[in-house]
């Protein structure tokens, strides 16, 4: 019987656009032992990711959403190899890298880039953030001081900070001009994909929206693919062209932003969209409250993830393995009942 990873992948090729993808995921799984005792056996396994498959087009952004604990940080950590995957596949620029050493890993550190979720906890406070900034350049091998000077100034100046303050430290800025500093250290090597976990959860209202923009222009004029993870579904469905909802190691629905946000068919999908709020008042949405708790990824019960919290149970959810139906063409949903079947 083939596994879902397998039916995943049949599906993907069917809106293959194999030129055009800087990034695709297939099968991803990443569980980890649970020990105890004084031998330190393996008592079980908390399945972090599971199955877990997308893609990223050149020039776009893949919005990835969900609660606390889902595995949306792990997918992150796995792309970037700085995980090792259990199974499954990473293709990356046509080039499968799921094997690859962090030897054969180092000449695409370039390529593929990170924007933390703590601005001030991911700059070393004893640099100036023109240092910081130039640690990059030194690692393409750019050996002119006034060549890497000058790049440091366009950089900064790229993300809205004045060249004059390079000689500045970390805490000196604000908690949004310090993200602009990771942004532009992260450009320093001339990325093609930039996983952004969370940059602007730790920044103000006001501030996110800036950081926002920002990393839109930076898309439109440097072509820059994202993987942007987040809680905020408004703050989602404004940067992303397409949008994975991921609950307990699984992707529940994944499609275009337009039609997720418009015709959004999984029950947790629903959820989640009825809890954000709305900015006209005049406007109502039907509040759809979930039952329990998000369950333990220990040793999780067989059938549907769902299973604990969906208005839509029935006795086939508890037993037989979920795979994604396709609502449309670039539609995917891992739910059977609301689909029909």
């Amino acid at each position: 019987m083939e596994g879902t990873g397998e039916r995943y992948r049949l599906d993907m090729k069917q809106t293959d656009r194999s030129n055009n993808i800087v990034l695709r995921v297939e099968g991803l799984k990443k569980h980890f032992p649970v020990r105890r005792g004084f031998l330190q056996r393996v008592v079980g396994w908390i399945q972090a990711v599971d199955d877990v498959g997308f893609d990223i087009a050149t020039g776009t952004t893949l919005g990835l959403v969900g609660e606390s604990g889902c595995g949306k940080s792990t997918v992150s950590r796995l792309i970037l190899k700085l995980l090792e995957p259990d199974e499954g596949r990473i293709v990356f620029r046509g080039q499968d890298i799921s094997g690859f050493s962090q030897n054969q890993m180092q000449p695409l550190r370039e390529e593929m880039q990170i924007v933390f979720q703590d601005p001030y906890g991911s700059l070393n406070p004893r640099m100036t953030i023109g240092k910081t900034v130039e640690e990059g350049l030194l690692a393409k091998g750019m050996a002119d001081r006034a060549e890497r000077k000058a790049r440091v100034e366009e950089l900064l100046g790229l993300v809205g900070i004045s060249p004059a303050a390079a000689d500045r430290y970390p805490h000196e800025f604000s908690g949004g001009q310090r993200q602009r500093v990771g942004i532009a250290r992260a450009l320093s090597v001339d990325p093609s994909l930039i996983v952004c976990d969370e940059p602007v959860s730790a920044l103000d209202v006001s501030i996110q929206a800036q950081i926002i923009n920002l990393l839109k222009d930076l898309q439109t004029q440097l072509s820059l693919s994202y993987l942007f993870i987040a809680h905020d579904l408004h703050v989602v469905g404004y940067i992303s062209d397409t949008v994975a909802v991921m609950y307990l190691g699984h992707i529940m629905e994944y499609a275009p932003a337009d039609e997720l946000y418009d015709d959004p068919l999984h029950p947790y999908t629903l959820a989640l969209l009825s809890a954000a709020p709305v900015p006209e008042p005049d406007q109502r949405r039907e509040l759809k409250v979930l039952s329990g708790d998000v369950p333990s990824p220990l040793n999780p019960l067989p059938g549907c993830r769902f299973q604990g919290r969906c208005p839509l149970i029935e006795d086939r959810c508890q037993k037989e393995e979920i795979k994604f139906y396709n609502a449309s063409e670039s539609h995917r949903v891992r739910c059977w009942k609301v689909l029909g079947r």
